[in-house]
């Protein structure tokens, strides 16, 4: 008898273990699946104002690419947010890197295009419609072959 409770035991705290597994795997990595994702802006990661651009750094990183916006505690595809109004300057700082940034049909920006540039390349847009986006990012370094290329997925909110 207390051998088939010590199993019902185990058996029920392996289902609490993977309910909670289960549970954490579902929830969302993206800030833009958040009830409220403006809440999730804060002086720390809002870039650039009406008198001063936002700049993001594009570059290819290993078998990725990655976006950096300027803000305090600038980290690699980190959610950054810019608010309506402000002019937004893609680059790159390596100068053999060309880039395309794709926010797909319902872009915040003006022009409403996919960002094309490269190290030589910057390209300003500004933030026009508020809300929250995903976005990809993909780099290639010049005269790249198979596996010189990396692209990868973020997102940016555009307050009002």
């Amino acid at each position: 008898m207390k051998l088939q409770r010590a199993v019902a035991m185990v058996a029920i705290s392996l289902f609490v273990l993977l309910g909670q597994a289960v549970a954490e795997k579902n929830k969302s990595k993206y800030a833009c699946s958040e009830a409220k994702p403006e809440t999730l802006c804060n002086a720390a990661n809002t870039c650039g104002s009406a008198s001063s651009p936002c700049t993001v750094n594009v570059n290819k990183d290993g078998g990725s690419a990655s976006a950096t916006a300027s803000i305090s505690d600038p980290k690699k595809n980190a959610l950054f947010c810019v608010k309506a109004g402000t002019q937004v300057v893609w680059m790159s700082s390596n100068k053999n890197t060309g880039f395309v940034v794709d926010f797909g049909p319902d872009t915040p920006f003006d022009p409403p295009d996919a960002i094309i540039g490269g190290g030589k390349n910057q390209v300003t847009v500004q933030a026009k419609r508020p809300g929250c986006f995903k976005y990809s990012v993909g780099a290639c370094f010049s005269g790249a072959t198979y596996g010189m290329c990396g692209n990868s997925s973020t997102e940016a909110i555009v307050l009002p």
